[in-house]
């Protein structure tokens, strides 16, 4: 089955390769854990030959590096920035965030956890390099959200900041990755909608439908 899938993909297309290989790994790694996963276990589930998968990625760690910049930085731009960035204020693309998360995990039915957050509870003992990815990572994603907070502050929609957006920013970051670790840990989304409500009352923004009889 695996050689015909290697089969299947032996052509010239060095960029589908390797994105392959990236999504074999950010899944594994997701699922099972960075130091569970070998470069053979990426090898099987991306459909490629050892010699490609070395080619592109040396080491597990070019990998890891690989999965954190081009797969993981990606899912946070989509999932949370350009949420925030395109709703009508900071807060409520927060909020949103949030409430929607939980509502996608009710309908997958189960709960892997935050790709960044696994990924920086693993490695950010286990090499320098790999810790500084997943701090760039939290850094721009906290600076995303800081930014889009002190801008509603100056306009007059944001009185909550009260001229602390940086600090928000940490907040709501620490906030949904753990909720999303409790949530991993339960296998239910409570604390994402927990969080929720929070920050709504905290905001001054009103009920969500879930809080409303």
């Amino acid at each position: 089955m695996v050689r015909a899938e290697r089969a299947k993909f032996r052509k010239n297309d060095p960029a589908g390769m390797r994105k392959r290989v990236i999504d074999a790994a950010a899944s594994a790694f997701q699922t099972q854990g960075y130091g569970a996963t070998s470069m053979h276990d990426v090898v099987r589930a991306a459909a490629v030959t050892g010699g490609a998968l070395y080619h592109h990625f040396p080491t597990k760690k070019d990998l890891a590096l690989a999965v954190v910049a081009e797969r993981v930085s990606g899912e946070i731009a989509a999932t949370w920035i350009a949420a925030v960035d395109s709703a009508p204020s900071g807060a409520e693309g927060i909020v949103g965030v949030f409430e929607e998360t939980a509502d996608a995990l009710d309908r997958q039915g189960s709960v892997s956890g935050c790709p960044l957050g696994n990924l920086a509870l693993e490695l950010s003992l286990a090499d320098d390099g790999l810790r500084r990815a997943v701090e760039g990572e939290y850094r721009a994603w906290q600076d995303a959200i800081a930014v889009r907070l002190d801008h509603d502050e100056r306009a007059g929609r944001a009185d909550f900041a009260a001229g602390d957006a940086a600090g928000w920013a940490d907040t709501v970051v620490a906030m949904f990755t753990g909720a999303m670790s409790i949530a991993k840990a339960r296998q239910d989304a409570t604390a994402l909608r927990a969080c929720a409500r929070r920050l709504r009352a905290m905001m001054g923004l009103p009920a969500g439908r879930a809080d409303q009889g």
